[in-house]
């Protein structure tokens, strides 16, 4: 116990839950693609914490500011963005630290960066669970 002021407090270890990490692939091909999967999907659980552990390989087009693809959550009764889940991807790896929506449901991925001609085929179903 330590005492502030005449106020006493229990040291209490912090828990911090385990984020579960999701390999991606952000490909040249303007597909989105995961290790073991034919047709890729993510699925977690609702507030579940996620890192997303994305590799971007560049398209034939990008943004001004270097974006080569986007990844970003729409709801797919109404295809209204997710708050915090609209990410631009930079050529290489990088780590994205992110909690899953709350609502149950089925959900969409989309590229929000115009990164080939075949970027309208770069979308992935993505289920949250209750």
């Amino acid at each position: 116990m330590m005492a502030f002021a005449g106020a006493m407090f229990a040291s209490v270890p912090c828990a911090r839950a385990q984020a579960r990490v999701i390999e991606l692939l952000a490909d040249r091909d303007s597909r989105y693609k995961i290790p073991g999967q034919r047709t890729p999907e993510i699925t977690v659980k609702a507030g579940e914490a996620v890192t997303l552990h994305v590799t971007a390989r560049r398209g034939k087009t990008w943004n001004r500011d270097g974006s080569i693809h986007g990844f970003a959550l729409l709801r797919a009764k109404d295809r209204t963005k997710v708050e915090g889940w609209n990410l631009l991807f930079q050529p290489g790896t990088q780590e994205f630290h992110l909690v899953a929506p709350s609502e149950p449901g089925e959900y969409i991925v989309v590229c929000t960066v115009i990164c080939s001609e075949d970027h309208e085929g770069m979308n992935m179903k993505f289920i949250v669970l209750p």
